[in-house]
């Protein structure tokens, strides 16, 4: 196929992926031990976790697994937010044969409940803070062990202690529950030391992680990344940053902001794993909506790349505080996970020197699958070039590629792309086309230099802070409202969160008002899927077999 793109690759990046050494994800980490063992792998609050203690206590993890009777291939949930325990259990439990699967803390019981029960999860590591939503939902699950981390764990031990203590008696972070059998991370490891590490035999074919995302249904839909998925988009990605982060002096260690959620597959991968595989640091950032906290952690430092999504981006260049930061090493600012806005490319360059580099990437494609050029960083408003291996395109309805201009349904071949979507054959069928492109659901087209640009959404999915918000999902939790006749979901601008929901509600009982509608979806909903906007209407649109027509809404 013609690959104009590769005319415009920044010199002495590859235009295909070159083989690499490694045999799987557990051996790249590995190498990673031991080629970077005294060097910090993890900053967190003052506390420090060298590559080293990484490499013993995922070690010890991986001991626990296995002693419990976990084997090679069940599935373990990981449901955390940015704290030491997070890449302890990744590490441990990929050491251990197992399937990561990547839980959002902010889930809700319903919510848990699906991806649990169709990953079939055996096993799961939740913080504390959240481990009352797991409680309300257990029983109805097939898990058979439960670890439950603190913000602490592996801090130093006085620091943990008062780290905890902290959060549980002074703040009140941590809701009550009750999660018989379950132990805590810290016992886990105790039990971990005292049993033997049996190392496995791992693939690229592997399955490594189940990243869940959804359709236009809003069911939820594992995209199964094997070693070989995660191990190349680490590769991709290093090559394609290199010429901004090869500007490290060679005697300076790189250091990434990871501001982003780890479990959050662009956190994952261009966070977590890139930096293993470079023997680079990560400055964690457990909420990064606390925006004094993320600027209180990186005062002082020197740190090279800070990859974020748009609304984050907004949120610190408006931060009065921000201007107290030394921004002079930032190398490389890369914007992913939702479209980067000119006005926040504008106002980031203005604080820190540099623009933001926008990429392209999905949940199927581990994530990243285009990234504007990093040697010469201009805000282009495009999602850049496809990078190394990786082949798009664009498709008509019948899936014959178009012409330049022309736009049509963004597709994508490469060696990061899933190897399906878990237990869902007909799901997978629907997106893979038979000469292997994934079929991302995304409007584009591409310009004679081979740059693509998104110019809309065949889904009618929402993008709120560069998560994924599904119509349906809102749409059936709102008609469950006792007094509630019908709803429809439209994304619509927003300032701070690019997309925010609104929602319209035909009502059966007038006494339904607004505030009763907030109530009834704090409940049901995480926090970024709840409506920011109301509206009661006598009834809604509707094609002549009864389907709400949302595009007459949006219009």
């Amino acid at each position: 196929m013609n690959k104009p793109w590769l005319d415009r690759y920044p010199e002495g990046v590859p235009h295909e992926l070159p083989p690499h050494e490694y045999h799987s994800l557990v051996d790249l980490l590995d190498k990673s031990f031991s080629s970077f063992a005294d060097s910090p792998a993890f900053h967190l609050q003052g506390s420090v976790m060298r590559f080293r203690d990484l490499e013993h206590q995922s070690r010890v993890f991986a001991a626990y697994l296995q002693s419990v009777g976990l084997k090679k291939g069940d599935r373990i949930s990981l449901m955390m937010p940015n704290v030491f325990a997070y890449p302890v259990a990744v590490a441990g439990a990929l050491r251990a044969g197992l399937i990561v699967v990547n839980t959002n803390p902010l889930y809700t019981a319903g919510e848990l409940k699906r991806q649990l029960t169709d990953s079939g999860a055996k096993a799961i590591v939740v913080l504390e803070n959240m481990a009352s939503t797991l409680a309300a939902c257990r029983k109805e699950t097939e898990l058979e062990h439960v670890i439950v981390a603190s913000v602490g764990d592996l801090m130093p031990t006085a620091k943990r202690f008062l780290v905890n203590f902290v959060l549980r008696y002074v703040k009140k972070m941590v809701p009550s529950y009750d999660l018989p059998g379950s132990i805590s991370f810290h016992e886990a490891l105790s039990h971990g030391e005292k049993a033997s590490f049996r190392p496995l035999e791992m693939t690229l074919d592997d399955v490594a992680v189940l990243q869940y995302t959804g359709g236009t249904t809003g069911v939820a839909k594992g995209a199964t990344l094997t070693h070989g998925n995660v191990v190349a988009n680490v590769i991709q990605s290093e090559y394609w940053y290199k010429p901004a982060l090869g500007q490290v002096e060679s005697d300076e260690q790189p250091v990434f902001v990871c501001a982003l959620p780890l479990y959050h597959i662009f956190g994952f991968t261009v966070g977590m794993m890139l930096a293993m595989r470079t023997g680079g640091a990560n400055i964690l950032i457990p909420n990064p909506r606390d925006i004094p906290a993320l600027l209180k952690a990186i005062k002082g430092r020197r740190f090279h790349s800070f990859p974020a999504v748009n609304t984050l981006f907004t949120a610190i260049a408006r931060h009065p505080k921000a201007k107290e930061i030394d921004w002079s090493s930032l190398l490389l600012s890369v914007g992913g996970g939702m479209a980067v806005q000119k006005k926040t490319a504008e106002m980031w360059e203005a604080l820190t020197g540099r623009s933001i580099c926008e990429g392209y990437g999905l949940s199927e494609t581990a994530p990243v699958a285009s990234c504007n050029p990093t040697h010469k960083v201009e805000f282009s408003g495009t999602i850049g070039l496809p990078i190394p291996g990786t082949e798009m395109a664009v498709l008509d309805e019948e899936g014959r590629a178009l012409g330049v201009g022309e736009i049509g349904e963004i597709a994508i071949r490469g060696p990061q792309v899933m190897a399906g979507y878990w237990n869902k054959p007909d799901e997978t069928a629907k997106v893979m086309t038979q000469d292997g492109f994934f079929r991302t659901g995304d409007i584009g087209r591409m310009d004679a230099d081979g740059f693509f640009s998104i110019v809309d959404r065949k889904k009618d999915m929402i993008n709120v802070s560069g998560f994924n918000v599904y119509p349906n999902e809102i749409e059936d939790a709102v008609v469950a409202m006792p007094g509630v006749l019908e709803a429809a979901v439209i994304g619509v601008p927003n300032e701070d969160s690019g997309e925010a929901v609104k929602l319209f509600v035909v009502r059966e009982d007038e006494s339904v008002d607004e505030d009763a509608v907030k109530t009834w979806c704090r409940e049901q909903l995480t926090g970024y899927k709840r409506p920011r906007i109301i509206e009661f209407r006598d009834e809604l649109p509707k094609s002549p077999v009864g389907k709400v027509l949302r595009r007459e809404l949006r219009d």
